[in-house]
């Protein structure tokens, strides 16, 4: 049985990651190539907790650009947010991981209300939470849902696997051929620089509490373990420099 480097992570996805590269909402390929990682992850006896985005639903960012009241559009991401957790759940379940989704928006027919102390309880006998709904507030991306509730639960580093790329680069390379991959940067770096590792509310609450934040590409074969592992994957953001 392989050592794990990190004894309880919070994976964010996002809605993409959930879609792959299917022109369906939500692709049960990629959702089962993410369940049988996490199961696998599980069985080293790591603590899972899973942060979901709904940019494959809708995106508060474009719906309010369409539109729609800004507020409106937010919670509107965050219901999507929800979906994409049943479906998630849904997969685990049924590769035989016991799971809990939790959602920061009361819909106690589908998920139970996020309550920390439940949720830290629940990773403690071994089962993987899901958290939807955000945080429950508008102007507040899943990045920083992601970042919060890692630090809630206390995880040892968030996982971000991000579409189409291998980890923070200089630029976006899918405009700038000639930017150049970063394979570790601290927090404060990468706020100055700017560079897309998440929104800045996000990076921040990394910086202040010193939470690492692992980058990788979501189509890396078993990059999920790897992370888990310690292997150098993608690009490692650290308080260290």
């Amino acid at each position: 049985m392989p050592e794990a480097k990190y004894k309880r992570v919070l994976l964010k996805l996002s809605g993409e990651a959930l879609r792959g590269g299917s022109s369906y909402i939500i692709d049960n390929v990629s959702l089962t190539r993410i369940a049988q990682q996490i199961k696998k992850i599980v069985s080293y006896g790591v603590s899972v907790g899973i942060v979901v985005g709904g940019g494959n639903i809708i995106r508060g960012a474009q719906a309010e650009a369409d539109g729609m009241d800004r507020v409106t559009a937010d919670y509107a991401g965050m219901l999507a947010t929800v979906i994409n957790a049943l479906a998630l759940q849904a997969v685990l379940e049924k590769n035989g991981v016991t799971t809990r989704t939790q959602s920061a928006l009361d819909i106690k027919q589908v998920a139970e209300p996020y309550i920390r102390q439940q949720a830290i309880r629940h990773l403690e006998k071994g089962r993987v939470v899901i958290f939807a709904g955000g945080t429950g507030n508008p102007y507040m991306t899943a990045d920083t849902a992601g970042a919060l509730r890692a630090i809630e639960i206390g995880a040892e580093v968030l996982l971000m696997p991000k579409n189409g790329v291998d980890g923070v680069y200089t630029a976006d390379p899918r405009k700038h051929p000639d930017a150049k991959k970063i394979d570790k940067i601290t927090h404060l770096e990468a706020l100055s620089m700017r560079l897309k590792v998440m929104d800045s509310t996000a990076l921040s609450l990394c910086l202040d509490n010193k939470l690492p934040i692992i980058v990788f590409d979501p189509e890396l074969k078993d990059g999920i373990i790897k992370a888990v592992l310690g292997k150098l994957i993608g690009t490692l953001v650290t308080s260290e420099g």
